[in-house]
C-alpha cells in the first residue's frame, strides 16, 4: 500500500466492494452512528477514509461473530468513557468477541469492552511480581517457624 493510500478517500460504492457489505448496511451503520464517514461532499454524499474503512471491517468482523450491532454501540460508548484518549475504538484497539463479550486489548491487557473488567493478565509480568516477592523474602531476617524449628533440632541430633 502507498502512503498516499492512507489519506485517500473512498466512495460508497468502493466501500461496498471492499468490505463485501450492502450499501444499505452501511447507510444504517452511518445513520446509527457506528462507523459515519469521515468526509461528506458538498452534494451530501459519504466519503470513507483508510481508518473509517478500519473501523467499518472490525464492525463487520464482531457482527460476522455474532455481536449485536447494539452491544458494539454500547461497548464503543463505554470504551470512550475507560479510554477517553481513544476516539474511534473499532480502527484504534484489538477488539476481539468470545461469545456475547467484546474484549478490547490495549498495552497488553484484555478488558471487557463495556465493564472495563479485566480479563486476562500479562503472565511475565505475573511472574516478575512473584520474583520481586521472593527476592523481598530473602531479605526479611529468617522467621523460626515450628516446621523450621523441628528441621533444626534435626539436623543438630544427626550431627
Amino acid at each position: 500500500m502507498r502512503s498516499g493510500d492512507l489519506y485517500r478517500l473512498y466512495r460508497i460504492a468502493d466501500v461496498v466492494e471492499i468490505l463485501g457489505i450492502s450499501r444499505r448496511q452501511l447507510q444504517y451503520w452511518s445513520q446509527t452512528d457506528l462507523v459515519r464517514p469521515s468526509a461528506v461532499t458538498p452534494g451530501g454524499h459519504g466519503r470513507y477514509s483508510f481508518e473509517d474503512l478500519v473501523a467499518l471491517k472490525a464492525a463487520k468482523r464482531l457482527i460476522d461473530a455474532g455481536v449485536s450491532v447494539q452491544r458494539i454501540r454500547k461497548s464503543i460508548r463505554a470504551l470512550r468513557r475507560i479510554l477517553p484518549t481513544v476516539r474511534r475504538p473499532l480502527a484504534e484497539l484489538v477488539l476481539v468477541a468470545t461469545g456475547d463479550v467484546v474484549l478490547a486489548f490495549k498495552d497488553g491487557t484484555a478488558f471487557d469492552a463495556i465493564s472495563g473488567q479485566e480479563w486476562v493478565f500479562e503472565v511475565a509480568q505475573f511472574q516478575r511480581e512473584i520474583e520481586a516477592w521472593q527476592r523481598s523474602l530473602r531479605m526479611l531476617p529468617t522467621r523460626r517457624t515450628p516446621r523450621t524449628v523441628r528441621a533444626a533440632r534435626g539436623s543438630a541430633r544427626t550431627a
